[in-house]
């Protein structure tokens, strides 16, 4: 989505040089005819090997190119799922175990990125020595065949080959290009080609035809359609228009997949699904879109201000929207981040209820709220607003079993019983076993001793007196405080690209000693280059009747041994940039990621993972490729430029009074067209985040929205980013076109002006030989005149990569990870004895505050609850002590210990945290229980045997 999509539409710039590459060789070849004859054969051999020698490089190269590009998938999998889930690894001290991780699928990226890069050196080496071998080859046929060689058709010659080398200089670019993108291709065809949602699983009736609105016969479904038992098997069950519908069953029985199967999720063995009217789903797990509360209710729907205000009602909103500072306006950030999971929950839940669907389906949405505000929920949805509607629901919550129609209980996959509440209690043994656990537990609650000592006398008052003090904290308005929505825009830059990030970029391999080297190799080969053209043109007659400075032994020779000379100092040149931009796209990248890895959790609260994403492919992508090539051309063209200058004035340097004039107008074109294509790239970098966030958000979401019957909204509003995106694409071309047009002008002026000048100078005035020469090199002086202020706008709109990565490289980081002078002992802490005193929380300096003076004490060894309703800090009160936030005022001491004062590993490595949201790293069971690997597998097993998982694990490993 990222970088493949990215590369078909750069193919753009390349599609038309393979056919002008032939034509371009083609006339070439035919004037080389005209002046050397059969000799010209020689050159069309000559220029077919150099071709031909390319055939098992860009092979290599689209090989390293495929496996770059997988191991690229691996590494941007693994950070989108830490980024995903940054908060449980700061929570467990894990991040910078995961970082480790995230570099060694880098390490294996980078291994093929060096063979690809040093690939393309060699490719860069042949194409750039390939119009001095041919030169040399065509020149050399001509001593063999006695073919007389004059200095008119020896610089008519080099022009040719001068001619010649733009396309095979452009080749390199365009056979890589060709093969990045073949690879991008075959990558989205792949994925085109994947299995879809099989559309024949659910038969849609129309709501008039009949009185049922979902019925199954026969049904058998598999998440796995190879395995041999179906993950659900038998499924016979049929509910009317109207009816309540209950699924209970032990933790893995089935009840979500049989709700997989409702909606057409799940993939069908065999049966028949009938489905009759619009669905609405709320999943166990709330998915949430980043945007305004008030947009994730409506879901697409017009606003009916009645209906609203009910559903907010039942799903006891009103008192979350008052204490938020936008009200139902606050922008939630990516997957809910700003929320309590309650609030998650009742916000899904209120969606679900203003869709006015006809058929329900609940996934256990309960579980997630506390039971007051569950019960509430219930009442007011399932009995309440939903009185009329058909509700499916899942729930472990026995208490809301008797309101049901029918009730499902199931067991391995199958529907073990059904019917009404009191009719299977009395007739079967499963249901008996749930409803028996179920008071079980509530009797062991019930039974627990209430600690009536006087230190619980004290927390009671301790907590009380908290309870009174926020109360008129909750009167008191947060007059002063600058309000600000949690997720502001992406920042860029403004106005040139400072010099700094150049440097930055230039000094970052190596401290910057071997980019003299490479300007050193260049300089050696323009002079080698405009040497062997020289002394071509100075050795060799003016005609038949002079004789020769030199013999045809001694011409050839001179003219070879410069040429290896000026081909040593490319394949030189090339070595050292491929050099320096792997070291700095490596260098780059690790520091990038240190930084994203060691910022505070508020960082990943107001970013987007999309932006950081974007860094870490497309920015990161054009550092590891494309920079350091990019930066070297401009730098090489201006020393071509300045040979030929050179060139000129020896010659001609009457040239100047056009030339200097038109350089003035290039440079005003390039400082006009640069202020607008600069923010255009720009703007390009911005509005891309969006299109990739957008993206993994839908998917993330996709059986929600595919349960609304919404696709087409979310695909519009796809296309509608993509073209927000492409509008700043399509311009950056336009812009460019626009000032090649005008760059083409003034180089053919300029071109046309030297010629008339040449022409009308009084013959004997200068050297004939020498004048051919500088006509040579004015045919290219056009060329590279276009050439570097085309390279100057080209650098400058890719080195905004750079700029943004360097953005994320001076992310400030949150406190040291270990205080070397404050560590505390390796038993600590010992008793556990939580202090906190007049504790002052909030999420940012522009945000209200959500602990205002907290003052409490937990005792070590006993068991404090923490309870309050959705949204009351309960949650921000156990960041606080992970410091996770960073206390405003106040302080808190665990075992007399300021946690402020010790690093953060050594604080968050000593406590333990069950997260509100469960999650699970793509890995082994045991990766995901033990990431550090600090346990032995007994210990392991133990632990998984205490949660009643060890049979569950041995049975999938049996099966696996």
């Amino acid at each position: 989505m990222s970088v493949d999509a990215e590369r078909i539409g750069d193919f753009g710039w390349y599609m038309h040089d393979p056919w002008m590459i032939v034509i371009q060789v083609g006339l070439a070849l035919a004037i080389l005819y005209r002046d050397v004859g059969l000799a010209s054969v020689a050159g069309l051999v000559a220029t077919v090997l150099v071709m031909l020698a390319n055939v098992p490089l860009g092979k290599l190269q689209e090989k390293y190119q495929d496996e770059l590009m997988k191991s690229k998938d691996k590494r941007m999998k693994a950070t989108s799922e830490v980024l995903r889930n940054m908060r449980i690894l700061k929570l467990q001290a894990w991040e910078m175990k995961f970082l480790s991780k995230i570099l060694d699928f880098r390490n294996v990226e980078t291994g093929w990125l060096k063979k690809y890069l040093y690939t393309s050196a060699v490719t860069t080496f042949v194409f750039w020595g390939a119009p001095t071998f041919v030169s040399v080859v065509t020149f050399g046929a001509c001593m063999i065949m006695g073919i007389p060689l004059e200095s008119g058709k020896i610089l008519s010659a080099l022009a040719t080959f001068r001619i010649l080398q733009e396309p095979i200089y452009n080749l390199p670019d365009t056979i890589s290009m060709i093969v990045q993108t073949k690879v991008s291709l075959d990558r989205i065809a792949s994925f085109l080609s994947l299995d879809d949602l099989q559309p024949d699983v659910v038969e849609k009736l129309p709501v008039s035809s009949s009185d049922t609105a979902v019925e199954v016969i026969n049904g058998n479904f598999s998440w796995d359609v190879t395995s041999p038992s179906p993950t659900l098997r038998d499924i016979n069950f049929r509910v009317s228009r109207g009816m309540r519908v209950a699924i209970c069953g032990t933790v893995g029985s089935g009840k979500s997949s049989l709700l997989s199967s409702i909606l057409g999720e799940m993939p069908k063995v065999s049966g028949v699904i009938r489905l009759s009217g619009t669905k609405a789903y709320v999943a166990q797990s709330p998915w949430i879109q980043s945007g305004k509360i008030e947009e994730n209710i409506l879901f697409g729907k017009e606003m009916d201000r009645q209906r609203y205000s009910k559903v907010l009602e039942a799903c006891s909103l009103n008192k979350d929207l008052e204490i938020l500072a936008f009200g139902d306006q606050t922008v939630i950030g990516e997957r809910g981040i700003n929320l309590s999971g309650g609030q998650k929950q009742r916000i899904q839940i209120a969606r679900a209820l203003y869709q006015d669907a006809d058929i329900y389906l609940f996934d256990d949405p309960f579980s997630a709220v506390d039971a007051h505000t569950g019960t509430h929920l219930f009442n007011e949805c399932i009995l309440g607003l939903l009185n009329s509607k058909t509700v499916i629901y899942v729930t472990h919550q026995v208490e809301f079993l008797p309101a049901a129609d029918l009730i499902l209980v199931m067991k391995d996959g199958t529907i073990k019983q059904a019917g009404k509440y009191n009719d299977i209690l009395k007739s079967g043994s499963d249901f008996m076993e749930l409803v028996g656990a179920h008071e079980e537990a509530l009797s062991a609650l019930d039974s627990i001793n209430v600690d009536t000592t006087t230190s619980g006398e004290e927390r009671s008052t301790d907590l009380q007196k908290q309870e009174s003090r926020n109360d008129v904290n909750d009167k008191v308005d947060n007059g002063g405080e600058t309000k600000a929505q949690l997720v502001q825009e992406e920042e860029r830059e403004k106005g040139t690209v400072g010099l700094s990030v150049y440097w930055k970029y230039i000094t970052t391999a190596y401290g910057g000693l071997l980019a003299p080297f490479a300007l050193l190799a260049q300089i050696l080969f323009q002079i080698l280059q405009i040497g062997s053209n020289y002394w071509m043109a100075w050795a060799t007659p003016v005609s038949k009747d002079v004789a020769p400075h030199v013999t045809g032994s001694t011409l050839i020779l001179v003219y070879v041994a410069l040429s290896v000379g000026s081909s040593f100092c490319i394949f030189a040149r090339a070595l050292i940039v491929v050099t320096i931009g792997f070291k700095t796209a490596n260098i780059l990248f690790n520091k990038m990621h240190h930084c994203i890895f060691r910022a505070p959790m508020s960082f990943f609260d107001s970013t987007p993972s999309g932006r950081i994403l974007n860094r870490a492919s497309t920015d990161q992508s054009t550092v590891d490729l494309n920079m350091a090539s990019i930066v070297a051309l401009f730098a090489f063209a201006i020393i071509q430029l300045l040979g030929i200058i050179a060139v000129m004035s020896q010659v001609a340097w009457q040239v100047f009074i056009i030339f200097f004039p038109v350089i003035a107008i290039c440079i005003w074109l390039q400082r006009y067209y640069i202020a607008s294509a600069r923010e255009l790239a720009r703007l390009c970098g911005v509005r891309k985040a969006p299109v990739i966030q957008h993206f993994s958000e839908t998917l993330s979401g996709s059986s929600t929205i595919r349960s609304f019957d919404q696709e087409p909204r979310f695909r519009d509003l796809s296309m509608k980013l993509i073209d927000g995106y492409s509008a700043p694409k399509f311009y950056t071309a336009g812009a460019m076109e626009w000032l090649c047009i005008r760059l083409d002008m003034l180089s053919l002026m300029t071109f046309a002006f030297s010629l008339i000048l040449l022409i009308t100078i009084p013959e004997g005035t200068i050297d004939p030989s020498v004048a051919g020469l500088a006509v040579t090199y004015g045919l290219n002086l056009n060329m590279l005149q276009a050439w570097v202020v085309w390279n100057l706008c080209f650098m400058e709109n890719r080195i905004i990569s750079v700029e943004r990565i360097l953005q994320y490289t001076s992310i400030p980081a949150e406190p040291p990870l270990v205080v070397e002078s404050n560590r505390p002992e390796s038993h600590w802490p010992l008793h556990g004895e939580v202090h906190i005193r007049d504790l002052q929380v909030r999420y940012g300096p522009h945000m209200p505050f959500v602990l205002r003076g907290l003052t409490c004490n937990f005792f070590g060894g006993k068991k404090t609850g923490i309870v309050g309703r959705t949204g009351s800090g309960k949650s921000t009160l156990i960041q606080t002590l992970f410091r996770i936030v960073e206390p405003t005022v106040g302080q808190i001491l665990i075992d007399g210990i300021d946690i402020t004062s010790i690093g953060l590993h050594d604080l968050r490595s000593r406590l333990s945290i069950i997260p509100q949201d469960p999650t699970m790293f793509e890995g082994t069971v045991r990766s995901n229980l033990d990431p550090l690997e600090e346990y032995t597998d007994e210990q392991i097993w133990e632990a998984l045997d205490k949660c009643q998982l060890g049979d569950e694990v041995r049975k999938k490993a049996r099966e696996a």
